[in-house]
């Protein structure tokens, strides 16, 4: 402990006008609201001038430890890494009993600052007035400097605060803006019956089905995921929605719809997003689907006997090339009481304990030994079943179905 030095009458009063002076200072800033920065320099102008102290640093723990304010001395100390031996400190204590480097040794004495029992920050001091050696004087630094380091502390929180409430919102409009994407109604007539199931892995997804009716024979549906999650694909996604649904008032040529929806995606995909989708015009009249994958999984398409086919011709996902390389439009007729199913890689990209997934294979003997259950149970049986595959349901991505039975 520092050497105690018991002043005079005269020099305690003095220092009692210092410091109240110092405290006043320094609360008339906090309650200025003034910017960390600001703080910083009336924390340093406070101690030179009020309560005379030439030299000092201050040392703060902001995920690491990092200098915030030097003064007074020769070396730059915002330059230089704080010595596990002053870390360990939680007293005052005298650097002349500490085993530091000498370029320290140009500081007297050692202050923690302490809150809750945590260590905020160490303030070092140097060349300091004789009365400055009494406990009381140094404990009322320890205090100027709580009360500043506290003040910063709360107002940061006060921020992230307002941050956190800020994203909170974003979130929620996205949300919604999410929700509007997804078709009120799916048919279920005489030709077909489509159903459709989204679990979202995060509050914001990046994965869209919709379904849209092109004129009484002809309808589309889709399924298709955007690289990454959050605001930005919700936002996406919310732009390829809206430039299908202008594309299709124009055209149901699928070469066209195609070709044009992705020069949209690379004209508004920021950070290297891009989407993967299939999309299908089915014909009422003619028993026809048209479709394009666009580098989305393979929909199953299983027939009445319990075989089937993969759909998976198409061009590479959209957002990434200008002009896509190639392109081709699978045409395929659909006998009767065949079943459909499309969805996310979230359903195939599964895993068990052993680290086996449960991927395409799984899910087309799912499909074939329960193809006669309704649209609504095969999805909720479906999810089940995976849920039972990963027993501990820790799945890494949305998951979106799209079932559609021909009859």
């Amino acid at each position: 402990m520092p050497e105690i030095i018991v002043p005079n009458t005269q020099q305690e009063l003095n220092l009692k006008k210092l410091e109240l002076s110092a405290l006043l200072e320094i609360t008339q800033a906090i309650n200025e609201n003034l910017p960390e920065a600001a703080l910083y320099k009336i924390y340093r102008f406070t101690l030179l001038a009020q309560l005379q102290i030439s030299r000092l640093t201050l040392f703060v723990h902001d995920e690491q430890w990092e200098c915030k304010v030097c003064f007074g001395t020769e070396q730059d100390f915002t330059k230089q890494e704080l010595p596990e031996e002053i870390i360990s400190l939680t007293e005052i204590t005298n650097t002349s009993k500490l085993r530091v480097d000498r370029k320290w040794r140009c500081f007297e004495i050692v202050i923690p600052i302490l809150h809750n029992g945590k260590v905020l920050a160490f303030v070092m001091i140097g060349k300091i007035q004789p009365y400055y050696t009494n406990m009381e004087a140094l404990n009322f630094v320890q205090t100027v400097s709580n009360i500043m380091l506290v003040a910063i502390e709360n107002h940061k929180m006060a921020r992230q605060r307002l941050a956190q409430e800020s994203i909170r919102r974003e979130i929620e409009i996205a949300r919604e803006v999410q929700s509007m994407l997804f078709p009120k109604a799916l048919p279920n007539d005489k030709d077909v019956a489509i159903h459709a199931s989204y679990i979202p892995h995060s509050s914001i997804g990046g994965d869209y089905y919709d379904f849209i009716e092109i004129d009484q024979d002809q309808f589309l549906f889709c399924v298709a995921d955007v690289s990454g999650k959050g605001v930005p694909a919700s936002l996406l996604m919310s732009n390829f929605q809206a430039g299908l649904r202008t594309i299709l008032r124009q055209t149901s040529d699928l070469n066209t719809v195609v070709a044009e929806l992705n020069h949209l995606i690379y004209r508004n995909a920021i950070a290297e997003k891009f989407i993967t989708t299939f999309l299908a015009i089915y014909n009422r009249k003619t028993r026809e689907l048209s479709y394009v994958n666009a580098g989305h999984n393979s929909p199953i398409l299983l027939h009445e006997d319990n075989t089937h086919l993969l759909l998976n011709e198409g061009c590479t996902m959209l957002g990434v090339f200008d002009v896509l390389p190639f392109m081709s439009v699978t045409r395929i007729p659909i006998p009767h009481n065949s079943v459909l199913l499309c969805y996310t890689d979230g359903l195939t990209e599964v895993f068990d304990e052993d680290e086996a997934e449960f991927g395409i294979e799984g899910t087309i003997k799912f499909l074939q030994k329960n193809r006669f259950l309704s649209s609504r149970m095969l999805h909720l049986q479906l999810l089940r079943e995976i849920n039972l595959y990963n027993e501990e349901a820790t799945f890494s991505d949305d998951i979106t179905l799209l079932s559609c039975r021909f009859k």
